[in-house]
């Protein structure tokens, strides 16, 4: 897709048809091959969902210095992890990107530059999702970093200067996990079996709560919502993308809690929808 057609299409949106907004507890890589609770409802949204221009994703294993967009036409698909079946390295997800979307989505962003990425493709964080959602690979792909040396607030900034994408047809995807602390992971416990610690539990409660009632400001500072909180995120690069989510959210929609299940203890699957 160029600019020009990029832009006619653009052109054909208007607010009644505004794409809504997710974000996707991703969890384990193996979700990629494997057909469960969480992957089947990753389908589901894929046929609910109007026909995207194209998709971008905020996925929690891209992190840079500086903010980029992915400006290649051919991303490849990365094997960014270790320790899985050999069917897991074997899939390529060979979706198209799009040079003149990253440089439309570069140039709405003024209060940083935003810089076209030719290196990276598509991580696991993005290409185990949307070949769910997209198993025919014919809607373009592309993924915007995590400035890994900025704060919270400035991710949940960034993403309200790329809400006018939403009215040009682009489906903005977080991906990550709200509760995601490895180092405390009950690895006895299989990926798609509902179990959580007590902390996880407590602080995933109160994360839906505050989504739901479009409370952000406790969000974007979690810290300062206690030990469990802390517990939640040790680091915050699967956090992050649920700010974007968030920051996307306009006056008088709802976000809606889908997915909503702790697993292997420290993990959250829970997932959100915010609807046009």
């Amino acid at each position: 897709m160029n600019i020009k057609d990029f832009k006619q299409l653009t052109d054909a949106y208007n607010k009644s048809e505004r794409m809504p907004v997710l974000f996707l507890g991703h969890g384990s890589p193996m979700n990629g091959i494997e057909s469960n609770i969480f992957t089947q409802q990753w389908a589901e949204l894929g046929k609910e969902t109007p026909a995207p221009a194209a998709v971008l994703v905020v996925s929690a294993h891209w992190l840079t210095r500086g903010t980029k967009v992915t400006a290649m036409e051919h991303p490849r698909t990365i094997h960014d992890f270790g320790g899985f079946p050999k069917a897991l390295f074997d899939v390529q997800y060979p979706a198209p990107g799009s040079h003149d979307i990253a440089a439309e989505t570069a140039s709405i962003v003024k209060s940083t530059n935003v810089g076209l990425d030719h290196d990276w493709g598509l991580d696991h964080g993005t290409w185990t999702i949307v070949r769910h959602m997209y198993p025919n690979a014919n809607i373009p792909i592309l993924q915007l970093s995590i400035d890994y040396s900025r704060p919270p607030q400035y991710h949940y900034d960034l993403a309200r200067e790329l809400s006018v994408l939403r009215d040009k047809g682009v489906l903005i995807i977080g991906s990550g996990n709200m509760v995601h602390n490895l180092r405390m992971v009950s690895w006895d416990k299989k990926p798609e079996e509902a179990y959580g610690y007590d902390w996880a539990l407590e602080i995933n409660q109160q994360f839906k709560q505050l989504i739901v009632d479009g409370n952000h400001k406790p969000l974007i500072h979690y810290n300062d919502l206690g030990p469990a909180a802390r517990y939640a995120i040790p680091t915050p690069d699967h956090y992050y993308p649920l700010l974007y989510t968030l920051g996307l959210q306009k006056s008088g929609e709802q976000a809606q809690i889908f997915n909503d299940r702790a697993v292997m203890g420290s993990l959250t699957m829970t997932s959100v929808k915010i609807n046009a």
